[in-house]
């Protein structure tokens, strides 16, 4: 790890009783981790609702002849659903991690938590590197709800596969020596802790702006 990415306290006698102790910056523990992504969750649930809906209209005003009654309700093409549909979701999703952390390391979740996601030098992430760190977090849950779905084969069966992988991400954290989890070490990424003095975020910069006017 960077040397940049930690900080300790000075032994000197002069800061011994006037400097104040400095938190160090540590790896994110997985609960921490987890309650961020539910707030952020809420968030990109609303995006992704937004998105299906709008593409749906599109979708049904290209591809289908709309009717006066339920019973002529269609359902979109596969193709239009596979080709369309999924990835715009997955545009959404790699556009709204890969903005936050290019811009400040921090979702908005992340910020309630004082958690930053950095490469291994200790800078911001790249497009590239937010990319991967996004796909590193899908393996599991997608090997997973594939087994879930042959043995299964049923929808719910599938999800709940699928969430056992999202979840043995974070759980790897116990296991792994640094604490680190799966995205971490397949990104060759990191999620500190930040110390409360150097939190500065979205809500520091809105409350500055604030003041300035």
């Amino acid at each position: 790890m960077s040397k940049s990415l930690s900080k300790r306290p000075s032994k000197t006698k002069a800061s011994v009783h006037h400097t104040p102790d400095i938190e160090e910056l540590m790896i994110a523990k997985p609960g921490t981790r987890m309650a961020a992504i539910l707030y952020d969750g809420m968030l990109i649930l609303a995006l992704l609702f937004l998105v299906g809906t709008v593409l749906t209209v599109i979708g049904t005003l290209l591809t289908m002849n709309t009717g006066t009654e339920s019973s002529q309700a269609q359902s979109l093409p596969t193709w239009y659903q596979n080709f369309i549909m999924t990835p715009s979701f997955i545009l959404t999703l790699v556009g709204f991690y890969g903005l936050f952390w290019r811009r400040g390391g921090q979702t908005l979740g992340m910020q309630t938590w004082r958690l930053k996601t950095v490469n291994s030098g200790g800078h911001l992430l790249t497009w590239g590197q937010s990319f991967k760190r996004i796909l590193a977090a899908s393996i599991m849950p997608l090997i997973l709800g594939l087994i879930g779905s042959v043995i299964g084969g049923s929808r719910a069966i599938l999800l709940t596969s699928a969430f056992l992988g999202f979840v043995f991400n974070y759980a790897f954290c116990l296991f792994n020596s640094r604490g680190l989890a799966v995205q971490d070490m397949l990104s060759n990424t990191i999620t500190l802790k930040m110390p409360k003095t150097e939190n500065d975020g979205l809500w520091r910069v809105i409350r500055n702006r604030k003041q300035g006017k």
